[in-house]
């Protein structure tokens, strides 16, 4: 039998980012070494024939600027006009924002056609920090969009274990599958 060694655990106080869970639906880009441009949903391959309202569509309308995001997967949100909350964005309105606010938090590396999540906090983890973001949100509006008053939640990065959590304004208890 081979040996299985046991992982490294994370230690739970380390640096967080707390960024605004924004309600649209996951999307991604994947540029290959060879140049080759995909894009994605959270759970397939999507194509402009068949797409995920109209992110394949626009990303590769976008390809040019896109592909400044250079080699890799790069993961984030499809979001506005006729997606989930929408915003109250005009009809047609749709926007991308990258979850990697550490490399493309800059508004000068980062391509023009995106945006990233709104980073909240960033601090040791904290849940009295994390709950405070989340009610703050409440207070004043979502992040993404000014005067939008009915923001989704928050997603809490932990960088020491590499791994997210969220947690919604509503129905935080039970699965978005449910909640319908």
């Amino acid at each position: 039998m081979e040996f299985k060694e046991f992982p490294k655990i994370a230690r739970y106080s380390r640096e967080v980012i707390v960024t605004e869970k924004i309600d649209g639906t996951n999307a991604s880009i994947c540029i290959g070494e060879d140049g080759e441009f995909l894009t994605g949903s959270r759970t397939r391959w999507i194509t402009p024939e068949s797409d995920n309202y109209g992110f394949a569509r626009w990303a590769n309308e976008n390809k040019e600027e896109l592909m400044k995001l250079g080699t890799g997967h790069h993961f984030g949100e499809w979001w506005g006009s006729g997606i989930q909350r929408g915003y109250g964005l005009e009809k047609g309105d749709k926007r991308f924002s990258l979850f990697n606010v550490h490399k493309w938090g800059d508004d000068e590396v980062r391509p023009a056609c995106c945006s990233v999540v709104p980073v909240l906090w960033t601090g040791r983890f904290d849940e009295f920090n994390a709950l405070d973001a989340i009610l703050n949100l409440q207070a004043s509006g979502s992040h993404v969009v000014k005067d939008f008053m009915k923001p989704e939640g928050i997603v809490i990065f932990h960088t020491a274990a590499n791994l997210c959590f969220k947690k919604t304004i509503e129905k935080d208890e039970s699965p978005k599958s449910l909640a319908k």
